[in-house]
Formats: structure tokens, C-alpha cells, sequence
């Protein structure tokens, strides 16, 4: 139902009103009235009604006035003035005002009660419409996560930057003009349990300092941050960000009970030079006993000797950059990173093929690896050359084919050894795979 304040200074007009709304328009209205201005001004606060009726001569605070304040403090309401005298500055200023309607004593039945259902479809409509936009705006913010995650993800694994890089940064705000990636790195695996609860507290904490930053998923023990560098001096920049890594450190250690390596990487631009940071600080991430639990890869670069320009940056340029024992530990580093990506498939593909025959799914494998489902499925085509899901199909039909060959079983128990419960997908699947049925497979010679 939705709630109708009546104000006027007559009770026998409120009543009146009252009843010939309650007949024609039964049930859709509570009534609420009040016999002057402040009454009206205080029933809406308490009440918030979605259609006030004022009368605009009533004693003591008048029905404009009133209509003034509550518009203010409720400004969803939609309101009624009424009055006896057909002035046309009584008019102006209440449609000024923003009421809907401006009646005259007596009022047709007929046309009081189409302004009352023109106004309740109205309500109608935005209410809809709210909770369309509400829904959207829910879906969205489930969305952005996962978009995050993508745009990191891209950064992170040597993807060749394209169009849709820099599109995808633009609709979340980040930018890829210029920046710097943040690593948080996790010794052990004490990690793995929490991977959620890690990446919920820290993506959390990194949103309420402001926008501008990309999250990653916890892949293989670190998680990446993606910052979009505001107008201020790269003095300045590289400030705020060593500060933030001080804090995710503390947040890491207090709130989570877990000690975190940060390496900080070099200010630089475009969707390469987010990536040359995000490696930058993985180096940086795992020399933490060089300067304490967060490393910037900058000072290591002044560690290493290299010229400095007049701005305290260093610069990387021809044959210095080849002669780096950094740039050569961030090769070695990037060949082992892959090597450990071989050995994630390996222990991946071990589980399946011991498992594939149960009710597996792409989550089960990538829990067990302690991978993002959504980061794992990516590097199982890259290098499998299959998805996940043909990898298990090809597995289970050979295993069917094996079965066929060597054992009495008959075709129903082969599907069921196999990991199929319907009999009939099972041989829709045999078919696709082997180009026969079960059936004629077996009567094969």
C-alpha cells in the first residue's frame, strides 16, 4: 500500500477525501492526516508518505510554506496543492515548488481520483525502474572483480597489448598512461587455505585508498596491483606507493596472521610498461632482506651501480641494460616462473588423470594447485593445447575404449566406470570423439 498524507484545516474535507479514495481506488492507500502545516511537516518525517495532498490555507504555518520544508527532506514525494481561490501566484509558486498538481476547491470527483492513479503508476514505474537500475548496478559490482582480474591477468602474462587492454582499462578507471605494480609475495603454504580471505581483505583495503588501482587473483603466491599514477611528481608517487606496500604489509601481518615479501616496481607507461613493472617488482618481492619487508626496485637499481639522471631516476638505455645483473635475474626469473608453470600443469595433469573418472570439475583441479580457476583454465590451452574439459573427455573415451577392448563390462557399466552417469550422453560423446557408437564400436572385429 502506498501511504497518502492529507493536510487541511477541515476535517469533514480530509474525511471526505479519504472515502471517496478508499472507493474507488480500494486498498492501495493508507491515510495519514494532519490539520495544519506542522502537522503535516512532522507526519512526513515520520511517515515519509509517497503522495502528499496539501491545502495551501490552513492556520498557522500554511500549506506552501510546509510543502517548502518537506520538499527538502523528501524530495521522493509527490505533491497535491489544493485551495478554494484561483490565484495564479498561488499556482506558479507551487508548481515552482514541485508539486504535481494544483486543484481548486471543489475538486471532480473524476478529476481527483485520475490524478491519484497517475500518480501511483507513476510510483509504479520508478520503483521498477530503480530496482532494474539496483540489479544492474548489483551485476556490475559482481563484474569488476572479475574484469580486474582479466585486465591483470593480461598484464601479467606477456600478452601482446592490444585495443581491448587499453579498453578494458579505460571502463574501470584505470588508465594505462602511467604507473607502477605493487607484488605481495607468500613464502610457504600456509597461504593456500586463505587465498580468498587474502585477496577479499587486501583488494578491500587497496578500494578504500582511493581509485585507480587494477587486483589480481593470488597466483602461484603473490598477487599483483596495478596503480594509475595521479598528476603528482614522481617524488610523490614513489612515496605513496611505498607507503601503501608499509600498510598492505601491516594489513597482511595483523589482520591475516601472515608475514608478506612486497617489491615495488618502476614507474612506467602503457600496457608494456605496467608489465616491465609488475616484473620489476617480482624481483623486487624476492630480495626483501635487502631493505626489510618492502623492497622498491628503483633502489636496486642504485644498488647495481647504474648512472642516475638529475631527477634521482635511473635510466636504462642500450648496452646498460644488457650488462644488468638485474635485467639478466628478471630473465632468469621470468624462465623459472614458466618452469613453475610446467610443474603446476604437471601435478594438474597427474590429478586428473587419477581422478577423471570421478564427478571432476576445472574449480576441483585448480583448488588442488592452488590456482584462480579462471587463471588456471587460461595456461592449461596455452599449453596443453585442449581446454580443460576436451582434455577430460579424451581421457575418459579412452579409457571407454580400453574397457571395450579388454574387459566383458557391458556398454552401461563402461559409461558409469568411466565417470558418465547418462548412458545415452555417454554415447552421443563416444560418437563425436571416435566418429562410431559404443555399440558398433564393440561389434567392431
Amino acid at each position: 500500500m502506498y501511504r497518502i498524507l492529507i493536510a487541511d484545516d477541515e476535517p469533514i474535507e480530509r474525511e471526505g477525501l479519504e472515502c471517496m479514495v478508499e472507493r474507488y481506488l480500494p486498498d492501495t492507500f493508507e491515510f495519514i492526516h494532519a490539520a495544519n502545516g506542522r502537522m503535516a511537516i512532522e507526519y512526513a518525517e515520520k511517515y515519509r508518505p509517497h503522495i502528499a495532498m496539501m491545502d495551501i490555507n490552513m492556520p498557522g504555518i500554511g500549506g506552501l510554506e510546509a510543502l517548502r520544508e518537506m520538499k527538502e527532506r523528501l524530495p521522493g514525494t509527490r505533491f497535491i496543492v489544493v485551495t478554494a481561490y484561483d490565484y495564479f501566484a498561488y499556482a506558479q509558486e507551487a508548481l515552482s515548488l514541485g508539486a504535481k498538481e494544483y486543484i481548486l476547491k471543489p475538486a471532480k470527483r473524476e478529476q481527483l481520483i485520475a490524478v491519484f492513479q497517475r500518480l501511483v503508476l507513476e510510483i509504479e514505474q520508478e520503483s521498477e525502474s530503480r530496482a532494474r537500475e539496483l540489479e544492474l548496478r548489483d551485476k556490475v559490482s559482481q563484474l569488476l572483480p572479475v574484469a580486474e582480474n582479466e585486465l591483470a591477468l593480461m598484464l601479467m602474462l606477456d600478452h601482446s597489448a592490444d585495443a581491448s587492454t587499453g579498453q578494458l582499462a579505460d571502463w574501470l578507471g584505470t588508465p594505462l598512461k602511467q604507473g607502477s605494480a605493487i607484488v605481495i609475495a607468500y613464502n610457504g603454504e600456509a597461504y593456500a587455505p586463505m587465498k580468498n580471505k587474502i585477496y577479499d581483505h587486501l583488494r578491500s583495503f587497496i578500494k578504500s585508498h582511493g581509485p585507480g588501482s587494477v587486483v589480481s587473483p593470488l597466483i602461484d603466491r603473490h598477487m599483483a596491483i596495478f596503480l594509475h599514477k595521479p598528476a603528482i611528481s614522481e617524488q610523490d608517487w614513489r612515496r605513496q606507493t611505498k607507503q601503501l606496500a608499509e600498510q598492505l604489509s601491516q594489513v597482511s601481518e595483523q589482520t591475516l596472521g601472515l608475514k608478506a615479501s612486497i617489491g615495488i616496481g618502476s614507474l612506467h607507461s602503457g600496457a608494456d610498461g605496467f608489465r616491465t613493472s609488475y616484473y620489476e617488482a617480482v624481483f623486487a618481492s624476492t630480495l626483501p632482506e635487502r631493505t626489510g619487508t618492502v623492497c622498491h626496485f628503483d633502489e636496486l637499481k642504485q644498488q647495481s651501480g647504474q648512472p642516475s639522471s638529475a631527477s634521482g631516476n635511473t635510466e636504462w638505455t642500450g648496452a646498460a641494460v644488457q650488462q644488468s645483473y638485474v635485467v639478466s635475474a628478471l630473465r632468469q626469473m621470468r624462465e623459472q616462473r614458466e618452469e613453475q608453470t610446467l610443474s603446476v600443469l604437471d601435478r594438474a595433469k597427474q590429478y586428473i588423470t587419477e581422478n577423471f573418472t570421478e564427478d571432476l570439475s576445472l574449480e576441483d583441479v585448480a583448488d588442488v594447485v592452488h590456482l584462480n580457476p579462471h587463471y588456471f583454465s587460461k595456461i592449461f590451452k596455452q599449453q596443453c593445447g585442449e581446454t580443460f574439459i576436451d582434455y577430460v573427455t579424451r581421457l575418459r573415451i579412452e579409457k571407454a575404449i580400453a574397457l571395450i577392448r579388454s574387459t566383458p563390462l557391458s556398454l552401461k557399466e563402461v559409461c558409469f566406470e568411466v565417470g558418465y552417469k547418462d548412458p545415452n550422453y555417454f554415447s552421443r560423446v563416444f560418437k563425436k570423439i571416435t566418429g562410431v557408437s559404443p555399440t558398433a564400436y564393440k561389434d567392431q572385429p
